[in-house]
């Protein structure tokens, strides 16, 4: 095998494949990056028995072949060559990178012990690719990251007919995102319980496309044992999907508010960081609301402490609330808005954060493409 290829696209291709290798395989050929040179087009592909990663890029071939290598390092040094044509080649049990004048030999691993990647399942429908990316980062934030809880690691997906909804919980808050898609079935209700992290890591990439293809294998219909594929841009991913029935979540959204407040959001967000720099870790902030203020308070009687007040527009008997500033914040930003709605039942239930659509004269509405629900924290006092 011998080609040559450009250098960004080779460092970038790699680099993505990298992603899904295990930092400690259980098999030494998963440590692996396969390439292989067909022509002109190089396919390079790596995968842990759970996630696949496959990308294509042009290449200038003299001559087809496969070749395997240890994709951290090769990823290590495609990112540090200099900015000149790639030049690969390799025979028996050796691989060459020259760039410039710099040349790299490789140990190669054996091609025949490599496991074949997991075909493609079948296409289900696809989406607007940078939408999804959007729509994917505002949920999986609320995605659990307890191990010991794999099913809330997940970002939970239901495809029911030309709606798209986005559910990931790690218990103490809850983001829903419902966005259009263009399924190959109107009648098609299925779901897909993806695993959070690799879901954000693949649509990171694909959303440089036009269009995110996603593909299910028939035994997803339950999230059990099943396969999930992503395909945009000459790149592919697939993954097992989680095992286990999502909660029902859904019932966390109250069906009315007692109050709603309105907040700039830039403003709320720098408000929050400067109060809670007092809180210790997992300690509250407590939000006070009055008819046109906004006061935020953090720290104790035996502790430092602060408190900053700032313009809100609140219809509603006052209310004083506590929560995880973090995850506040989380919601905040992820709302994507100028303004954001705050909506509250009473102090001891969820409270939703929303985009507030519309202007003073025509009114304002909650956005309810995107909901993020967030359990209140219960402090003395």
């Amino acid at each position: 095998m011998k080609f040559q290829v450009n250098r960004n696209s080779l460092a970038d291709a790699v680099a993505w494949t990298a992603k899904s290798l295990p930092s400690r395989p259980t098999v030494a050929v998963l440590a692996g990056i396969m390439m292989e040179a067909h022509n002109d087009r190089l396919t390079i592909a790596g995968f842990d028995y759970e996630v696949s990663n496959q990308v294509s890029i042009d290449v200038q071939a003299e001559s087809d072949g496969q070749v395997l290598v240890s994709g951290r390092l090769l990823a290590e040094i495609s990112r540090a060559l200099p900015n000149h044509p790639v030049h690969i080649s390799a025979a028996g049990s050796q691989a060459e990178v020259t760039c410039g004048s710099a040349r790299f030999t490789l140990p190669t691993l054996p091609v025949e012990d490599y496991p074949a990647l997991p075909e493609m399942p079948t296409i289900a429908g696809a989406v607007d690719a940078d939408l999804f990316a959007v729509a994917v980062r505002q949920v999986a934030v609320a995605a659990g990251r307890d191990d010991t809880l794999p099913m809330l690691t997940g970002v939970h997906m239901e495809l029911n007919g030309a709606q798209l909804s986005l559910l990931a919980t790690d218990r103490y808050r809850l983001a829903i995102r419902e966005l259009a898609w263009r399924p190959g079935s109107i009648e098609e209700h299925r779901y897909a319980l993806v695993p959070a992290r690799t879901l954000a890591e693949t649509v990171k990439v694909l959303a440089s496309g036009n269009e995110v293809a996603i593909a299910l294998s028939e035994s997803a219909a339950e999230s059990a044992g099943g396969l999930i594929g992503f395909s945009g841009s000459s790149r592919r991913t697939t993954t097992r999907l989680l095992d286990g029935e999502y909660p029902k979540v859904r019932s966390l959204l109250p069906d009315s508010y007692n109050s709603v407040a309105r907040l700039n959001t830039a403003e709320a967000i720098e408000v929050v960081k400067r109060v809670a720099l007092v809180a210790e870790r997992n300690a509250p902030i407590r939000l006070c609301f009055t008819a046109d203020l906004l006061t935020i308070e953090a720290g104790g009687s035996d502790e430092a402490r602060a408190s900053e007040s700032m313009s809100a527009h609140y219809d509603g008997d006052e209310l004083s609330i506590a929560f995880n500033p973090d995850y506040f914040l989380d919601g905040l930003a992820a709302i994507e808005s100028a303004v954001a709605m705050v909506s509250f039942t009473d102090p001891a239930r969820p409270a939703v954060i929303a985009a507030a659509l519309g202007d003073d004269e025509k009114g304002w509405t909650e956005d309810t493409g995107y909901r993020y629900v967030l359990m209140p924290v219960r402090i003395s006092g």
